[in-house]
């Protein structure tokens, strides 16, 4: 009898297509999503029924600051808005760079890209707090010239400058779900919620408008997944392992770590919210709502990871 195919979603970060540091130009991203193919070649070959997430942290701030420096020209967009510029943009860029290495292997699979809302709640008391930064570092002085031009909320950010600081809810429902099951089950490969979904909310009409927010794309891969029922949740980043006591002398990689243990370091504290715990976080959400194994590992460990061969695996127990 043969086997069910792998259900999984994996989830990469922004720096997928684009340089953490530099100018990150349009032949710049073309070529870093094509080394992401690569790296992920391996697992879009696989008999697999796949799902793909991604961030969009450089490039929606790179959108941010084209606004700061036309504003007097070009009346600013808002955050909903530029989340679905860069959900567009990025997306196009990986379907073509997967695509490219899929057909270089032979391989006829199909890529798909789908536009994603994720709704969030109105009332969500994020939305009279915002604490997650998004774009370019400022000085003090440019973070107060740019709240009097265009009214952002800015802040400092862990002493490496000045940020725009925006409301982030958690994800309560993903807009068409229905459509990325259908685009997953018949063999594409479905790229969607990327950089956490475009915000919206819902009204009791059953309409949808968009908020400034965003949504943090971890915890909407663990949504997703969730709802999909999918076996694996494969978080990747630029990290080999999870690590507690980080930066310390005993600082100890983790390998295989069942439920018990990994709610034990959060309680301790051991991932921060600035680095590892919305990751961990996310993972936990996944499992917690029935997952059969979360993966966090490097992004070009991803087959190995699968294997069980590296990375840091949170199994139930």
């Amino acid at each position: 009898m043969q086997q069910p195919a792998e259900r999984l979603l994996v989830a990469i970060g922004g720096n997928a297509i684009h340089p953490d540091h530099g100018p990150g130009t349009a032949v710049e991203q073309a070529q870093f999503a094509a080394r992401t193919s690569q790296s992920l070649l391996p697992v879009l070959a696989r008999d697999n029924q796949l799902v793909i997430t991604h961030g969009n942290g450089p490039v929606v701030g790179k959108i941010l600051l084209r606004q700061v420096l036309s504003a007097a020209q070009v009346p600013p967009m808002p955050m909903d808005i530029c989340v679905a510029h860069s959900q567009g943009g990025i997306a196009y860029l990986l379907m073509q760079a997967f695509e490219n290495a899929l057909r270089q292997a032979h391989n006829q699979r199909h890529v798909v890209c789908l536009l994603t809302q994720v709704e969030v709640d109105a009332d969500d008391p994020a939305f009279t707090n915002p604490t997650k930064p998004v774009g370019f570092f400022y000085s003090e002085r440019e973070a107060r010239d740019i709240e009097q031009l265009l009214g952002w909320p800015m802040r400092e950010d862990a002493g490496r400058g000045w940020r725009y600081v925006v409301p982030s809810p958690p994800p309560r429902h993903i807009a068409d779900i229905s459509l990325v099951r259908t685009i997953m089950e018949s063999g594409a490969v479905a790229i969607a919620g990327g950089g956490g979904g475009i915000p919206v909310v819902r009204h009791a009409d059953g309409t949808r408008s968009g908020v400034h927010a965003v949504v943090d794309k971890d915890l909407t891969s663990a949504k997703m997944a969730s709802v999909l029922g999918l076996d694996t949740l494969l978080l990747l980043t630029g990290t080999a392992h999870v690590s507690v006591n980080f930066g310390k002398p005993d600082q100890r990689e983790l390998s295989n770590v069942g439920m018990t243990e990994m709610q034990a370091y959060v309680d301790e504290g051991q991932f921060p919210a600035g680095s590892m715990g919305p990751k961990v976080d996310a993972v936990m959400q996944f499992m917690q709502g029935g997952g059969r194994r979360a993966i966090i590992a490097h992004l070009d460990d991803a087959e190995a990871a699968l294997n069980g061969r590296a990375g840091t695996h949170i199994l139930q127990g």
